[in-house]
């Protein structure tokens, strides 16, 4: 999976519609290999965007879990330790 996508379900405050569109930018940039398409491709990616945008916020919406929401600090706390360990020389 592509490192800049990041898990956006079970977080307090929830994944803004912002987040999941960034993330689906992402996802549609590395499948199609494209950062920026070429005019001849720019709708196609754009409504690829839009349709991973939708299926995701429905995704979000359908889940269930007894797990506690988690801290978006907490977790991104968590995620600079991990980095600072891998990285560190």
């Amino acid at each position: 999976m592509c490192r800049n996508i990041r898990t956006l379900y079970n977080f307090e405050p929830p994944a803004t519609e912002d987040e999941v569109h960034a993330a689906a930018l992402q996802y549609v940039r590395k499948i199609s290999g494209f950062t920026r398409p070429s005019q001849a491709n720019e709708e196609a990616f754009a409504r690829a965007i839009e349709a991973v945008t939708a299926v995701s916020l429905r995704l979000l919406g359908e889940l269930e879990t007894n797990a506690p929401p988690k801290d978006r600090e907490v977790e991104a706390a968590k995620a600079r330790a991990r980095a600072q360990q891998r990285y560190a020389a």
